[in-house]
């Protein structure tokens, strides 16, 4: 008869997890170098790129390539997280939460006892072109509705944002 060791097999389970813990940090920390790596290659290159966009027209019909890189020339925000929609019906509230792979895991992610800024196990996920054209066509195969944010202030405290009041009549 074999004996099974209860308490030697839940150690490695536990043991297991905060490896794909660590893993996932790591894999989302070089993710997030890569893509801030990435847009600063492309902030160099910008003057020419806007230029692209100007009176440039993307359509309902234009290939998703171009829909993607419109949204990001426009929406252009910190490349390594970003936020996703929630709602509780049960309580009626809803907000944006960094989106995480370790978000809900058992074990490791301590919602809603610990904020995501605050969690020892964060991994958040780096902005995408796959996340871009989940969130442009509004769905996500695994939950349903999917609406992505943007965090505008980058890494070195700038912003492509521009916030105006259009509605007062003495704007100009």
């Amino acid at each position: 008869m074999v004996t099974v060791d209860r308490d030697a097999i839940e150690q490695e389970i536990a043991r297991i997890q905060r490896r794909l813990t660590h893993l996932n940090a790591e894999q989302a920390g070089l993710e997030a170098t890569l893509a801030s790596l990435e847009h600063q290659l492309s902030a160099i290159d910008e003057v020419g790129r806007s230029s692209l966009f100007v009176g440039a027209t993307v359509t309902n019909s234009s290939p998703t390539f171009d829909k993607i890189a419109l949204f990001r020339h426009s929406f252009a925000g910190r490349p390594d997280v970003f936020p996703v929609r929630w709602e509780n019906r049960k309580t009626a509230r809803s907000g944006y939460s960094p989106a995480c792979f370790n978000e809900w895991v058992k074990g490791i992610c301590a919602k809603p006892n610990v904020k995501c800024g605050k969690c020892p196990h964060q991994a958040f996920i780096p902005l995408s072109d796959d996340i871009i054209e989940r969130h442009l066509r509004g769905s996500d195969a695994r939950s349903g509705d999917f609406i992505a944010g943007v965090y505008p202030l980058l890494s070195d405290e700038t912003c492509w944002f521009l916030a105006a009041d259009f509605d007062r009549e003495a704007f100009l």
